[in-house]
């Protein structure tokens, strides 16, 4: 765990010490001032509660960051209470861990000092995520309700994080939650917490997401998986803001910004009586939009370029770009797998590449590609040339070039249309490399 949290925040350009214990980091902090420690709390020899204490005696300035096992939030909340930045519980993610760091250097330093200039979340500079952009920038700072919706993979928790870290409580927890990974008879107690013995196993006090996320964000992924139960609980911490635990008669106060996000198109959801009205209402107070990567094709090559340095370093490979004919090959593809998908093809390059160059054999896509809307293809209406010839009188009037000419055509039509509109794939159905197919498509003004 060291060494992974020390090449990753060494890769954001943080320096960073590693301490096997608790002794070993007060010996560091002694010699040297730190603007950040990251502990856990439960270790051998000094504890990550005594390495806190000790800490804020000899560096007070220093923030500390604490990371706790998810059955003991009772350790986080003295960890607060005694002076933590922040606490992490795990298993934690990248992104999270990314987070709250940035937050603890922003309180850390004074304004300026460690600038962050536009969304470096979020990869994009197309208009449609322009207007994301500026859409966050408006309401961060407010403490309305946010309803973030789009196709699966487009980036909806980055988005939310996004908000977040612009927001007044940046500083605080942003705790995310995915309503369908959990299932139904443990999401009540996921989100709202439990108390001993109020069900089998329940061998102890359980914070919730809502508890976790006081003061902070709560991030719903998938909300519209919620059942009419939850829903009609959820819309009560919205409404008065308050929930109670499981098994647990006394109410507790709650403050905390709900970020939500669904992939359902949820009016629908309330026109099937799948999803309560006042809840949707008291959820999209502000409703966001993340476009499908098909629709902003502009960002893939930063997008590219962000991947390709990523796996290049977490493979241990030097592959630096991508060739232009693999990028036309990315530049004309629909991505149904969206943001997540071209991740997943360019990582699977990168692995595959024994050069420092992703070559178009290397780019395997999906092959469910899904159909853009549009006119039909010129392979759905084109008929085998003999066919449309009736007899040889035509074939010999119209010279062997001619003719030449449509088969080529026609077999590249075909070829296409069984590759479902693939260069790369219709380049080798018709056994020809992918810049002989591409010389063909303009020479014929194939689209």
């Amino acid at each position: 765990m060291r060494e992974f949290l020390t090449i990753l925040l060494e890769k954001e350009g943080y320096g960073v010490r590693a301490a096997a214990d608790g002794k070993s980091a007060l010996a560091l902090l002694e010699g040297e001032p730190f603007d950040l420690v990251i502990s856990d709390i439960r270790m051998p020899g000094m504890t990550g509660l005594e390495l806190l204490a000790r800490s804020k005696q000899l560096r007070p300035e220093t923030g500390v960051i604490m990371i706790t096992a998810f059955a003991s939030p009772d350790d986080a909340v003295t960890a607060m209470k005694n002076g933590a930045f922040d606490y992490i519980t795990k298993p934690f993610n990248v992104d999270e861990i990314k987070g709250v760091v940035r937050a603890a250097m922003k309180k850390r330093h004074t304004a300026g000092a460690v600038p962050e200039e536009g969304f470096p979340e979020i990869i994009g500079r197309s208009p449609e995520m322009m207007k994301i952009f500026d859409m966050i920038t408006k309401i961060a700072p407010t403490p309305a309700n946010v309803l973030i919706y789009g196709e699966s993979g487009t980036g909806k928790e980055l988005v939310a994080r996004a908000i977040h870290n612009r927001s007044r409580v940046a500083a605080n927890p942003f705790v995310p939650i995915t309503c369908s990974a959990i299932p139904e008879s443990l999401l009540e107690s996921e989100l709202f917490g439990h108390v001993k013995g109020s069900f089998t196993g329940a061998i102890a006090d359980k914070a919730g997401l809502f508890q976790q996320a006081d003061r902070g964000t709560a991030f719903l992924d998938e909300i519209g998986e919620l059942t009419p139960i939850i829903q009609t609980k959820l819309l009560r911490v919205l409404q008065e803001r308050e929930f109670m635990p499981v098994g647990s008669t006394r109410t507790r106060q709650v403050n905390v910004r709900i970020i939500a996000a669904t992939n359902r198109v949820l009016e629908q959801e309330i026109i099937s009586g799948r999803f309560r009205e006042d809840l949707y209402y008291r959820l999209a107070v502000v409703p966001i939009r993340v476009p499908p990567l098909r629709e902003r094709i502009g960002d893939v090559p930063l997008l590219v370029d962000h991947f390709l340095k990523k796996f290049s370093t977490l493979l241990g490979k030097e592959v630096q770009t991508i060739s232009s004919y693999g990028m036309e090959v990315l530049m004309q593809y629909d991505f149904p797998g969206n943001v997540r998908e071209l991740e997943n093809i360019i990582e699977r390059g990168v692995a595959l590449e024994s050069s420092n160059i992703i070559l178009p054999e290397n780019l395997i896509l999906s092959l469910h590609r899904q159909e853009k809307t549009g006119p039909a293809r010129p392979a759905d209406t084109a008929q085998p040339l003999f066919v449309a010839a009736r007899d040889e009188h035509e074939l010999f009037e119209r010279g062997l070039e001619e003719v030449l000419q449509q088969v080529e055509k026609e077999m590249i039509l075909h070829a296409l249309a069984r590759a479902d509109n693939s260069k790369m794939r219709a380049a080798d159905l018709l056994k020809l490399s992918f810049r002989s197919l591409r010389y063909k498509t303009k020479k014929h003004n194939i689209d």
